[in-house]
Order: C-alpha cells, then structure tokens, then sequence
C-alpha cells in the first residue's frame, strides 16, 4: 500500500509570530507519527522551512514541490525535489494524490492555493479534505468573507462546508484520521 500523502500550504515569512512555528512543528510531529508523507511548498524559510526542518528531525518523509525560478531558495532537508515550471504547475503537482490539504497561517500565495483547492473541492476535482489550522484566529477573516459570499447568494451555505477550520493540531489531527 502506498503511503499517504497529506499537501501543507504555508507562508514562507520569518517575520512572524513564533506560535505560527510551534503550531506548524507540532502538526509535523503529529504527522511523522501517523506515518504520512508531507508535500509542501519546499521553502527553506519561514513556515516551510520550520515544516522542513522538523520534518526531518522526525524522519517524515518530505516532498517539495518548486518552480524552477525558486532554484536555490529550497530546503536541503527535502527527501524529494520537484521542478515545476509555472506555479500553476506547482499548485496542481502539490495536490496530486494526497488524501487532505491543510493551510497554515500564510500570505497571498497560501491564500490562493487554500481557495483554488476549496474551489476545486466544489467541483470536485479534488477528492482529499480541506483544513485551515486556525492558530491564534488567523483564518477567522476567511471564515467571515466566506459568510459574506454565502448572505450575499454568492456561494451555497452547504459550500461553507468545503473547508474544516480547526483551532488545534489535536482537533485538526482528530478530524484528518476520520475516514
């Protein structure tokens, strides 16, 4: 059986709140132990690198997806490298097989990974869950305009339900080993 592989979206910011690191090394731990592959953006700085690094301590396997414009900014703690060309590419190569996306406090380019992947959810192009880790509130302004897209008539209210925020690593952990 082939092992399963869970995709991380994340910010490659250092200058952040360090509980942003904690949460995302915790959550690599809890993934070590339950055996999963990590696929993320592959950044050697910031969230990603904070990813990389504990995933490496821990014996995770690590799989980081880049363009190839980004040569030279990857982690050396990857247990593969892939080369896109386009970031486009990346989004698409990054989910491919895994079983649950999970976004992590990030910017712009965490952002749109998060709402391209809810949105292929939606029309079902991709089968795996969609989580947002909601570590000291930071998606709760994405919670609020998705709201606002569905008292608007923009979007169903059953679309709502297209991405699971969790507070925790335990309860993000607990909703991913629900099958």
């Amino acid at each position: 059986m082939a092992q399963r592989k869970i995709v991380v979206f994340c910010a490659s910011s250092s200058q952040i709140d360090p509980q942003y690191l904690d949460a995302a090394r915790e959550f690599v731990r809890r993934v070590a132990s339950s055996g999963w592959t990590i696929v993320s953006g592959g950044g050697a700085v910031g969230v990603m690198g904070a990813i990389s690094d504990e995933a490496h301590k821990c014996g995770c396997n690590h799989i980081g997806v880049l363009p190839g414009f980004m040569r030279g900014l990857e982690s050396p703690f990857l247990d593969q490298t892939v080369w896109t060309g386009t970031m486009a590419e990346r989004k698409e190569i990054m989910r491919e097989g895994t079983f649950a996306a999970v976004a992590l406090a990030g910017g712009i380019g965490t952002l749109d990974e998060l709402a391209e992947t809810i949105t292929l959810k939606k029309l079902h192009q991709y089968g795996g869950k969609v989580f947002a880790l909601d570590t000291l509130g930071f998606f709760q302004p994405f919670v609020s305009l998705l709201r606002h897209f569905t008292d608007t008539g923009m979007m169903q209210p059953q679309d709502e339900d297209l991405l699971h925020v969790c507070g925790t690593v335990d309860e993000l952990m607990e909703d991913l080993l629900k099958d």
